[in-house]
């Protein structure tokens, strides 16, 4: 799994897979035809297209501060990648950042500073995190 997916599944992201699949395998539908009375079908997905699962909404603010209640070390999360990820229990050292922001697309430019790619890197997750169903404050997105 990616790192990244690993920060989503720490924070309890995901999909609900039954629906997905329920939703993936159109329902049989007899070849009727309706009275004028009633309501217009609804229109059933086309057999092998899968409709989109829904975004659970995740409080990630929330999940951190209620984390950070029960870790020992005070970490600023909020505004360090490397807190974040040890709050998370994940691997926080350079080269674990390096893999994250190469797979986020961090410039190339960046890269070679780490205080510099630290800072892209958190905003990026943050950012991500709410591209992902994450309700987060608007501050942080900033």
């Amino acid at each position: 799994m990616s790192i990244f997916g690993n920060i989503l599944s720490k924070l309890g992201f995901g999909h609900d897979k039954s629906a997905a699949t329920a939703n993936s395998t159109p329902a049989a539908t007899p070849a009727t035809t309706a009275p004028a009375t009633e309501a217009p079908a609804v229109r059933q997905p086309e057999a092998g297209v899968a409709a989109p699962a829904a975004i659970s909404t995740v409080d990630v603010v929330a999940k951190l501060e209620e984390l950070s209640r029960s870790h020992t070390e005070k970490l600023n999360w909020k505004t360090s990648i490397v807190d974040l990820m040890k709050l998370l229990g994940l691997d926080s050292s350079l080269a674990a950042r390096k893999e994250l922001a190469t797979e986020l697309g961090c410039p190339a430019e960046k890269m070679s500073d780490s205080a510099q790619m630290n800072m892209w890197l958190h905003k990026a997750v943050i950012q991500k995190l709410a591209e992902n169903g994450g309700n987060i404050p608007a501050d942080m997105l900033d």
